[in-house]
């Protein structure tokens, strides 16, 4: 299980990278052009979408990584019959909602599917909105991958980086 997380969170570091360097690319392009008085039709649109997609993986990596939003100290105070049920009907609801937001994104792509970027009428709108329903797969993966950290840390037994290596 180990070596998936790794395999997956270094897909979503290079997916990440990027695209974060895809969006500094377009920027500084956009600018240029518009320094030099002339203007790209699609630039921001383009940059939109391109920084919706960061959005989304950045996302997915940073639920792997456990470093999305909780209240983590207020779980520790609780005694440790309560911290696990609390982490497992806290894990439900995270996937309830990304599967809900995976279902809607994956609907919207047909309601979508003959629209086209207006900057750039030969690209399907559908294609730029694909993030959502990919992006709500990639998070339930990751959260899914985290799930025995999780539960560890939940009953106490989770072990930090620090000791992991060394106990190695």
């Amino acid at each position: 299980m180990s070596r998936l997380r790794a395999v997956f969170e270094r897909l979503l570091e290079i997916i990440v990278i990027v695209l974060m360097l895809a969006l500094a690319a377009e920027v500084i392009l956009g600018v240029g052009y518009r320094k030099f008085g002339q203007s790209l039709v699609w630039y921001d649109e383009v940059a939109s979408i391109t920084l919706a997609w960061l959005t989304y993986y950045a996302a997915a990596l940073a639920a792997l990584k456990g470093a999305h939003i909780g209240v983590p100290e207020l779980v520790r105070f609780m005694p440790v019959k309560l911290r696990v049920f609390t982490a497992v009907v806290a894990e439900l609801f995270i996937f309830a909602f990304l599967l809900l937001l995976a279902w809607t994104g994956w609907s919207v792509l047909g309601v979508l599917a003959t629209d086209t970027l207006v900057s750039l009428p030969k690209i399907p709108v559908s294609v730029t909105q694909s993030v959502i329903p990919i992006g709500a797969a990639l998070f339930i993966i990751a959260e899914a991958l985290r799930l025995p950290d999780i539960l560890a840390e939940a009953r106490g037994t989770h072990l930090s980086t620090k000791q992991r290596e060394e106990h190695r």
